[in-house]
């Protein structure tokens, strides 16, 4: 720790709505502004921040964050960066805002990313040869003869290569809703929520989901996998940000938050994207000579039971002390704000509720990447 360590300071989230539900008119400006202009509440006395960072992976394009800054109000002079890391991207902009901060180039910068699947445009390869255009969902993870698989295929391949039975699958999903549930109920996410005029709580959330309810559904991906609509994520629109400052400023403002020790961005095979986290995480540990022992909060971004599973296995986790107020199987994953869902979580975690001293948030990547962040408590 010094004067420049990058400090989480602030977190707010939107409510996550299931896409073409109650936030199927809202698009990225429409999430991500309220958002920022939450955040700059919180840091009244602060003024403008000195740069804003956000990550988005399937909006209409141009500068999402400069447009969203705009819209909550910050002066045109505060300059906007929009990263594109896949579903690490809202993660991937926290880590830059803290590299910001660490060099100097700012000393408050708001971070964070959104994601609209419910407004994202319609994409077309241009026409060739006189035909049609040809509509996509996605560009390419990966190069194809490298293999660039779906990510419920891929998440169906790393159940099969580590062994994680459709049960034990199920057995996570269901205790991902019960325990969201749970902490909605407690009023754990009532300070980092930015109600909106068309959802004021996590829309996804099912207190009564059983096993017997999930062992019914049939197998959404691959023939004869295990990999289901229940025990993986929902389509979702949401955004998260944090306010990022330097330890120098927090110290003078006398606020608690979460000191950014260390950051970690890997590659792994883009055929099994879902154990991205176990490198990252890994690195990070050797880095700061703790082990996974010493963690007292870890939000792994659960996109599909089976991969949150694996990585567990992989590192020698039990799965219970995984997102123990439930994770995105219960709340939703919408994509490039995913990795910023979970720095809020954690932020509520150990500074709102005083808890314990260190924190990891990691997130898997399609195309086979990784981006991990580890935060101790201070002040």
């Amino acid at each position: 720790m010094n004067d420049s360590t990058p400090v989480i300071v602030a977190a707010r989230r939107t409510p996550i709505g299931t896409a073409g539900l109650a936030l199927r008119d809202v698009d990225t400006t429409g999430l991500a502004a309220p958002v920022l202009g939450a955040l700059r509440t919180d840091l009244d006395h602060e003024g403008d921040p000195g740069h804003v960072v956000l990550g988005n992976c399937m909006g209409a394009g141009g500068n999402v964050a400069r447009v969203a800054s705009l819209a909550a109000g910050l002066d045109v002079s505060v300059p906007a960066l929009t990263v594109d890391l896949q579903c690490g991207s809202g993660l991937a902009a926290i880590t830059t805002a803290a590299a910001f901060v660490r060099s100097g180039t700012a000393e408050v910068v708001l971070a964070g990313g959104v994601e609209s699947a419910s407004t994202a445009p319609w994409r077309m390869w241009p026409p060739t040869d006189g035909g049609a255009p040809q509509r996509y969902s996605r560009a390419p993870f990966a190069p194809s003869d490298l293999g660039d698989p779906e990510m419920g295929a891929a998440a169906d391949a790393v159940a099969a290569r580590w062994g994680i039975s459709r049960e034990r699958q199920d057995a996570y999903a269901v205790r991902s809703h019960s325990r969201a549930a749970s902490a909605r109920a407690a009023g754990r996410f009532d300070d980092e929520l930015v109600p909106l005029p068309q959802l004021d709580r996590d829309e996804r959330v099912r207190s009564t989901l059983s096993a017997a309810t999930l062992a019914r559904l049939p197998t959404a991906f691959t023939t004869g996998g295990t990999v289901t609509a229940g025990n993986a994520c929902g389509i979702n629109d949401g955004a998260a940000a944090v306010a990022v400052v330097s330890e120098a400023r927090r110290r003078a403002d006398g606020i608690p938050g979460l000191a950014c020790l260390g950051w970690e961005t890997v590659g792994v095979d883009p055929n099994l994207p879902g154990v991205g986290p176990v490198p990252a995480i890994r690195n990070l540990l050797r880095r700061n000579d703790i082990t996974l022992d010493d963690v007292g909060v870890i939000e792994l971004n659960e996109a599909f039971a089976a991969q949150v599973l694996a990585c567990c296995d992989e590192l020698g986790l039990h799965d219970e002390r995984v997102c123990i107020e439930g994770g995105a199987l219960a709340l939703g994953h919408p994509w490039g704000a995913s990795g910023a869902v979970l720095a809020v979580r954690l932020f509520s975690q150990m500074v709102r509720h005083d808890g314990p001293e260190l924190g990891i948030a990691a997130i898997a990547v399609g195309g086979g990447q990784g981006v991990a962040m580890l935060v101790r408590r201070v002040g």
